[in-house]
Formats: structure tokens, sequence, C-alpha cells
């Protein structure tokens, strides 16, 4: 009960935020518009491409592939589209950051390939596809068609629309939007180094485990399994809390560009509310999958906040 808790009210706050949107009138001018139908174009163009692909090679990390790629795409095209106005282009910029540097850790684990449909697919589609509820060839199907591939690229671009909603705004560059960029700055930083923390742990373990077999042969911390050190000894997932903090910072521009209603509140904050929602499910079922593996990770779960870093017991 304690984990679903947090997901209803996520889930409730944002379809809140979406009746409060619809409710208050989400205003489109012609530019917008027109930039909004490219966008969706190549977001439905990108779901049935990860659908059709992920069907045919059994390779469902199409999205994943796409995931780090389509924000850049989608950001200069508003930017351009708006004039490279100097929010906007700044927003664009960071995105550029964030999405080569998410791609180059994306590729280290082996996940792409000269043939773009093929590359080492997420360890956690396997697992999926063994649940009694998706084990059918049919409710894999359907699976793979509404959530991986529709709504995750709905997601995409949801995180997005702050540079939509405000490509119109007149408003000078603000005090708020340099606050925006040095804390996008700092959390791209941030998960740069638990990614790298995480990939020199896991690499070193496994060279270790080629020749001791099992992981109790294993030299401390190697034997537990799993990271405890550097930013995981102040929170079991710093790269999801600084990927959810990037996004939630992206919003921040559509404040400074004063296009928000209700104090900062306005539509485009659907989507990093929905990135949230995603992460609490992702982070739910990896913590699952390491608890089954790991004996020591549920004591690591209490003393260990999950997000927020907190250098103290829980």
């Amino acid at each position: 009960m304690k984990k679903i808790i947090p997901t209803v009210l996520a889930v409730l706050t944002v379809i809140s935020l979406m009746v409060v949107g619809l409710l208050h009138g989400i205003v489109l001018d012609d530019l917008q518009k027109e930039t909004l139908l490219i966008l969706v174009i190549i977001c439905g163009s990108s779901a049935l491409y990860c659908f059709v692909i992920g069907e045919i090679t059994h390779n469902n990390s199409q999205m994943d592939k796409l995931w780090s790629i389509l924000p850049m795409v989608y950001m200069w095209i508003i930017a351009i589209k708006g004039g490279m106005s100097a929010r906007l282009t700044v927003m664009a910029i960071l995105v550029t950051i964030w999405g080569i540097r998410l791609t180059l850790n994306f590729a280290r684990k082996g996940a792409y390939s000269i043939k773009f449909w093929t590359g080492k697919e997420d360890y956690r589609w396997s697992i999926l596809r063994k649940n009694p509820l998706l084990k059918s060839r049919i409710t894999w199907a359907i699976f793979d068609l509404f959530f991986i591939s529709i709504i995750q690229n709905a997601l995409v671009l949801g995180i997005c629309l702050p540079g939509v909603a405000l490509m119109s705004s007149a408003e000078p560059f603000s005090a708020m939007d340099y606050v925006a960029t040095v804390l996008m700055l700092f959390f791209i930083i941030y998960e740069t180094i638990a990614d790298f923390q995480q990939y020199l742990f896991q690499t070193k373990k496994y060279q270790l485990l080629k020749a001791a077999k099992e992981l109790k042969n294993l030299p401390s911390p190697y034997n537990l399994g799993f990271n405890t050190h550097g930013l995981f000894a102040i929170s079991r997932h710093p790269n999801y809390f600084a990927e959810q903090a990037i996004w939630v910072c992206f919003y921040l521009f559509t404040i400074g560009a004063k296009v928000t209603f209700y104090g900062v509140f306005n539509w485009s904050i659907v989507g990093c509310l929905f990135l949230v929602i995603l992460f609490i499910g992702s982070s739910t079922m990896g913590e699952s999958i390491s608890a089954s593996k790991y004996p020591e990770y549920a004591s690591y779960q209490k003393r260990i906040a999950k997000y927020f870093p907190l250098p103290w017991k829980k």
C-alpha cells in the first residue's frame, strides 16, 4: 500500500492540473499550433517506428535509443521556429548537452549498433515479458503499442512542451531563466557523476565475478551486488533524482517567460509531472528486482533515501 499511495497521488495531481489547464483554457497562437503539429507528426512517426521494429526484432529498446535524441530534435525545431530567441536558444543548448551526455552513457552500455534497430536490449523488458499478464503474444503487443511506443513517445514530447508554451513570449531573459540554467547544468553534472560511479562499480563487479564466480566470494563492497558508495551512499537513485530535477528545472523557464497562471502553473507542467510518475514506477520495479537478487538490499532501502540525497539515516 505504501508503494501505491505516492503513485496514486502523483496521478491525481497530474489529472487535476490538466483539468485546471483545460478550464482555464490552453490558448495557442498560430506559430505554436504550427510548431506543435510538426512535433506531433515526428512523435507519431517515432511511435510507429518503435512499435513495428520492436515487434519485428523482439528488441523493445527502440524508444530507449530515441529517448535522448528526440528532445534535442524537438527543442531545436522549437528554437528555430521561435526565431532563436535568447531563452529558446539557451533551452535548446541545455537539452543538447543533456542529450549528448545521455546518449553517450547509453552507448557505453552497448545499446547502439550500426544497425540502429539492433543493440543490447534493456534487461527490464525481458523480465516484464515473463509477467503472467504479458506472456501472451497479443497482450505483449498491446503493451508494446500503448506503453513502450505511444505513451513513452508522448512523454518525451511532453517534457519539451515548456518550449512551445513560451515560444511567443516577449519577456526578456530574466533572473528566473538564469536560475533555471544554473540548476539544469548542476543536475546534468550530478547525473553524470552518478552514472559514472555506477558504471565503474558494475564494470569492476563483473570483472571480479569472472574469476570469483559468485558474489559472496567478492571483496567488499562488490559482494553486496549493488553500489553503496559515492552519491549512492546518500541516495538509492541519484541518477533518477537528477533526471527528474532536470525537467522540473526546464519548466522554470516558463516562469521566467511569464506564461503561467494560478501562480507558477501552466499546462506545460504536465510533461515533467508525468515523468515523475514514470520514475516512480520504474524505480519501484528496479528495486523489486534488486531486492530479489541481493539479500542486503532491503537493509539498504531502510537506511538510505530513495531520491533526495540525505546523508543520514531515515
